[in-house]
C-alpha cells in the first residue's frame, strides 16, 4: 500500500478514537452535574420553584428514596447527604407514607448533619406528590425549645429562691407560739420574720420588674436625660448602705452628657451597681462612679476595691441567679436578679455592660449608652 495513503488512514483512525474518546468525557461529565444539582426533570411542574422559594425546609424523594429535589434550608440544617436522608427517623416517616398513603406530622430532634453533636428541633410533615413522589417539609422550631427551656429554668429558679424566705417565716411563725411568754424571744424571731418578709419583698418586685424589662414596648417614652442627674439620683440611693457598710464613694469625671431612655430604669441599673459594689467591698475601702464620652458613647464605670469575681464566672454574672458566692449573697440578701436586671435595662437602651474583674483587687462594671447627640443624628440620617 502507497505509504501516504496509510499516513491518512492513521490521521483517519486517530481523529476517530479521539473524538469518541471526547464524547464519553462530555457525556460523563454531564451525568456528573446532572447528579450535582439534585434535579429529576421528571418533578411536576412547578415544584422546583415551590422548593426553591420556601423558607422551610424543603426535600422532593423518588420511589427509591433519592433525593431529586432539596431546598437551601434542608441543606443548612443537614438533613441531606450524598442525595439520601441523613437521619432515620426522616426515613420511617417516608416508608410509613409510602406504605400507607397518609400524611404525617411529627415534632423530631435531630442531629445536625453526620458530625458534631448540635441539636436541631422540627416539626416535620411528609405527603405524596404525585403517584411516584414524596413530599418532607420541616419547621425550624429550635428557637421556640430554647425559649420553652429557658421559662422551665426560670419557674424553677424562682420556687426554689421563694421556698427559702417561705420556709423560714413558717418556721419562724410556728416558733412565736411557744415563746409567747419570753419577750425577748418573741422580739428576736418577729425581726428575723421581718428579714425574710423584705427578702421575699425583693425578690417578688426583682421578677415583676424583670418581667416587664422583657416587654417589647418598655421604652415607649423615651426623653432625654441628664447623665450627671442620673448618677446623682442613684447614689442617694444607697447612702443608708454605704454608711452601714463603712464604704466610701466617690463620684467624677464628664459632665453635662445626655443620653435618650427612662429616667426611672436607668437610675434602677446603676443603683443595682453601686449597690452591688458596695455589698461586696471590704469596710474603709471606696466605690467610684465615674462618666466619660468616647466616641458618640457615654460610659458610666462603677468601680471597688471588692473580691472580684473568678475569670470563669465572668461570663455568668448576668444570667438570672446566678451567684459568684451563694453563701455571702444569701446573707447580704442578694436575689441574684441585680444584674440581669441592669443587663435587660441597658440593652433596651440599646447600649451594652462590660466587666472587668480580678480576684482581691476589685471589680469595674462600664454601662455603655450612645449619646443623645448622635442618637438623634442616626435617626435622623445625619452625619455623625
Amino acid at each position: 500500500m502507497d505509504s501516504g495513503l496509510l499516513v491518512l488512514l492513521s490521521v483517519a483512525l486517530g481523529l476517530t478514537v479521539g473524538s469518541g474518546f471526547v464524547f464519553v468525557l462530555f457525556a460523563a461529565a454531564r451525568r456528573g452535574d446532572h447528579a450535582a444539582t439534585i434535579v429529576d426533570p421528571s418533578v411536576p411542574d412547578g415544584v422546583d420553584q415551590v422548593i426553591d422559594a420556601i423558607e422551610s425546609a424543603g426535600v422532593v424523594l423518588d420511589a427509591s428514596n433519592n433525593v431529586v429535589k432539596v431546598s437551601p434550608a434542608a441543606l443548612a440544617f443537614g438533613l441531606v447527604w450524598n442525595h439520601g436522608l441523613v437521619h432515620p427517623e426522616l426515613t420511617q416517616m417516608v416508608d410509613s407514607v409510602r406504605r400507607t398513603g397518609v400524611p404525617v406530622s411529627r415534632d423530631l430532634s435531630l442531629a445536625r448533619g453526620p458530625f458534631g453533636d448540635a441539636t436541631i428541633h422540627l416539626f416535620v410533615r411528609v405527603a405524596r406528590l404525585g403517584s411516584r413522589y414524596l413530599l418532607l417539609l420541616a419547621d425550624d422550631r429550635t428557637e421556640a425549645h430554647r425559649l420553652e427551656e429557658v421559662r422551665r429554668d426560670f419557674i424553677a429558679n424562682i420556687s426554689h429562691e421563694l421556698k427559702t424566705p417561705i420556709g423560714a417565716i413558717s418556721l419562724l411563725a410556728e416558733a412565736l407560739e411557744p415563746a409567747a411568754d419570753d419577750p425577748a424571744q418573741v422580739r428576736r424571731f418577729a425581726k428575723r420574720m421581718e428579714t425574710e418578709a423584705q427578702r421575699l419583698g425583693r425578690i417578688t418586685r426583682e421578677i415583676i420588674e424583670l418581667s416587664r424589662l422583657q416587654a417589647a414596648d418598655v421604652l415607649t417614652d423615651a426623653t432625654l436625660l441628664d447623665v450627671d442627674t442620673i448618677v446623682a439620683s442613684a447614689v442617694d440611693q444607697n447612702h443608708v448602705q454605704l454608711d452601714t457598710h463603712n464604704v466610701t464613694i466617690v463620684s467624677g469625671g464628664e459632665r453635662g452628657t445626655e443620653v435618650y431612655g427612662d429616667e426611672g430604669l436607668l437610675v434602677l441599673a446603676l443603683h443595682n451597681l453601686i449597690a452591688n459594689a458596695v455589698q461586696y467591698s471590704q469596710p474603709g475601702t471606696r466605690v467610684g462612679v465615674g462618666v466619660r464620652l468616647n466616641d458618640g458613647v457615654v460610659e458610666i464605670a462603677v468601680t471597688d476595691q471588692g473580691i472580684g469575681i473568678p475569670e470563669e464566672d465572668l461570663g455568668r454574672v448576668f444570667e438570672r441567679f446566678f451567684r459568684v458566692d451563694q453563701a455571702r449573697s444569701r446573707n447580704t440578701g442578694g436575689t441574684g436578679l441585680g444584674l440581669s436586671i441592669v443587663k435587660h435595662v441597658i440593652e433596651n437602651h440599646g447600649g451594652d455592660i462590660r466587666v472587668w474583674s480580678q480576684p482581691g483587687l476589685g471589680s469595674t462594671f462600664t454601662i455603655r449608652l450612645p449619646a443623645a447627640s448622635h442618637a438623634a443624628a442616626a435617626s435622623l440620617g445625619e452625619p455623625q
